[in-house]
């Protein structure tokens, strides 16, 4: 098979959750332009609707759908919906979650600099139930009709760096004052991540189902300045990632490329990391 015949996902369907976020909308335009049709599945069922209507009028095949992931009954309809559309599901791309960043909408997201002592228990609790209990439910719809079409597809769960290390709260001060907090939730939810995929991963041992994470650095939206300069003094590369940075990494993911990778986790991150 020569190389663009890996990275072809013609004839292929995916799902994305979180599909009409920053990433999402990314990962939804890669997939079509690869090849696969796609369902750009979202909280926001008219911001779903817009991203697959704008691929389709750029002649993808696409459909939007309203997902809660919470919900089993939301889940499980996703996966009905995407059978009666395509007859098929290979690829999932696990991208939905609470991610609080520090940007113009950052005290309604929970960014703020309240202390780890004073941590709201409903806010944990909401994080944990779409970040880890949603990201199961999805799966567990989703598995089955890989299962059924032959034991094969790839499922790609959206971690963090925050996953990986502690967050440096230092990077939320301003002027010398503290202006954030990076909550507790993400760090424990996007390790959670960690953890589900190699769960998977060895679970589906003796099927082609292959299961692994994509790990994203901070991506550029509008931040703050300060936070901009302080973040990008962390990094190898001096900056914060462009939101299209994360695109070649998702589609060695999804496709015959990573034919022989599971359980693993790459890494986008500008160097953040690696010191």
């Amino acid at each position: 098979m020569g190389i663009k015949e890996k990275f072809d996902l013609t004839g292929r369907v995916a799902i994305v959750t979180g599909g009409a976020g920053l990433l999402g909308k990314e990962f939804a335009r890669t997939l079509a332009e690869a090849g696969a049709a796609v369902v750009v599945a979202d909280i926001d069922s008219d911001a779903a609707g817009k991203v697959a209507q704008a691929l389709t009028d750029a002649g993808f095949a696409a459909s939007g759908y309203g997902l809660d992931v919470t919900r089993i009954e939301s889940t499980r309809g996703l996966v009905a919906e995407t059978l009666g559309r395509f007859g098929r599901l290979d690829i999932l791309v696990n991208s939905a979650a609470l991610d609080p960043k520090f940007d113009a909408d950052a005290v309604s997201k929970g960014i703020t600099p309240g202390k780890f002592e004073d941590y709201p228990l409903d806010q944990w609790n909401a994080a944990l139930n779409v970040n880890l209990t949603g990201m199961f439910l999805v799966t567990q719809a989703c598995v089955e009709p890989m299962l059924a079409q032959g034991k094969r597809g790839s499922i790609i769960n959206i971690c963090s760096t925050y996953g990986l290390n502690g967050p440096d709260q230092r990077i939320y001060i301003k002027d010398g004052k503290r202006v954030a907090f990076k909550p507790v939730y993400y760090t424990v939810t996007k390790a959670g991540v960690l953890g589900f995929t190699k769960y998977l991963a060895a679970y589906y041992a003796g099927t082609e189902i292959r299961v692994n994470a994509l790990t994203p650095g901070g991506v550029y939206n509008d931040h703050d300045e300060a936070f901009t300069a302080n973040y990008s003094a962390k990094t190898i590369l001096g900056r914060m990632a462009r939101k299209d940075e994360m695109n070649g990494a998702l589609l060695y993911l999804a496709s015959d490329a990573s034919s022989y990778m599971t359980g693993s986790n790459v890494v986008v991150d500008g160097g953040w990391t690696a010191w």
